[in-house]
């Protein structure tokens, strides 16, 4: 009997240690941007979807201006999981943080366009022009970066004449066109659409002939490795929120673009016009398809822009395996 005792007070206190070292998270914070290409994100926060499916653990979110404060927050461990662009993605991949892709939630959605009265009717105009992004080397600046290489033209960064002015919030992109500060933008939507509503800008490049523009997912899922290793679990529940706010967006459109509208206003106070959210939407494509092939030319394309220093191996880079499970039923 006392033999018995003793082992089932030392099994209970090993179960104890081992619950006191286990690295289960029980909060998620989920990282998101207020565009509209993070419309999953979105929706899945605004409906539930997240709270219902990470039941057990306390879910909070955070919603930032550009893919570098996103990454900086994934890496101090500020956010454990959520939504950002590919560029800051692989590059902090290349520099050798650990980043997992586990799918992707948008393709398209960047659209090139320049101020009216800036002289810009086309890429060959931008020599000796302003254009701005969210962030330097994220992936709207690598895709008309890398089309204006194309043309022969380089940014002030590489000893060019084309000024290149990073990390601007593209909210703010409405003042600097008013001011006339800035030529021209490589926005994600809805920012790119409502200058050419709202301000009269000139569309230079439509976003399916933007580089890589059909076929590069403009927002990915990511996680840490660490993360997915000690919380496998949550990651599943969160991929399955991420599968029901996808498919909730591709079916109810209208209502989609009203929820991410009273979003904005929450955080701007200000609402944007239904038309420039309607045109948006059609300059984008929300979806769980990633497009490996895409992200390794966007990196390869990074490195021939000198944004990284070595030729680019994303192996390890995507693992989609989990959400395939999910969307296949598994």
């Amino acid at each position: 009997m006392k033999r018995f005792l003793t082992v089932t007070v030392l099994a209970l206190l090993l179960a104890v240690l081992a619950a006191c070292g286990s690295s289960k998270s029980d909060t998620v914070n989920i990282g998101y941007f207020p565009n509209l290409d993070h419309a999953a994100g979105i929706v899945g926060k605004e409906k539930g979807y997240f709270e219902e499916e990470l039941k057990d653990r306390d879910v909070q979110f955070t919603n930032f201006p550009n893919g570098n404060d996103f990454i900086e927050a994934l890496n101090a461990g500020g956010i454990q999981i959520g939504y950002v662009g590919p560029g800051p993605a692989i590059n902090s991949f290349l520099a050798g943080n650990d980043i997992v892709v586990l799918g992707a939630a948008a393709n398209g959605a960047t659209l090139i366009v320049a101020r009216e009265g800036s002289g810009i009717e086309t890429l060959e105009d931008f020599a000796d022009k302003s254009f701005c992004t969210p962030g330097n080397g994220c992936t709207h600046n690598v895709q008309l970066e890398i089309m204006l290489q194309d043309l022969g033209l380089t940014t002030t960064r590489r000893g060019g004449t084309v000024d290149h002015q990073p990390r601007v919030n593209p909210a703010n992109t409405i003042v600097l066109f008013e001011q006339a500060q800035i030529d021209a933008v490589a926005a994600p939507e809805p920012w790119g659409t409502y200058l050419v509503e709202e301000l009269g800008a000139k569309v230079i490049v439509e976003w399916n002939e933007v580089f890589l523009g059909e076929t590069l997912p403009s927002v990915v899922v990511v996680t840490t490795n660490q993360f997915l290793k000690e919380n496998p679990e949550a990651v599943d529940q969160f991929l399955k929120a991420h599968k029901r706010a996808v498919d909730y967006t591709q079916t109810n459109t209208e209502d989609t673009l009203v929820t991410i509208n009273d979003l904005l206003y929450s955080l701007t106070q200000q609402r944007l016009p239904q038309s420039v959210l309607e045109n948006a939407w059609k300059r984008m494509a929300v979806t769980t398809e990633t497009h490996a092939d895409a992200l390794q030319a966007w990196a390869t394309a990074s490195y021939e822009l000198d944004f990284i220093d070595s030729e680019p191996n994303l192996e390890g880079f995507v693992d989609t395996s989990r959400l395939d499970k999910i969307i296949n039923g598994n």
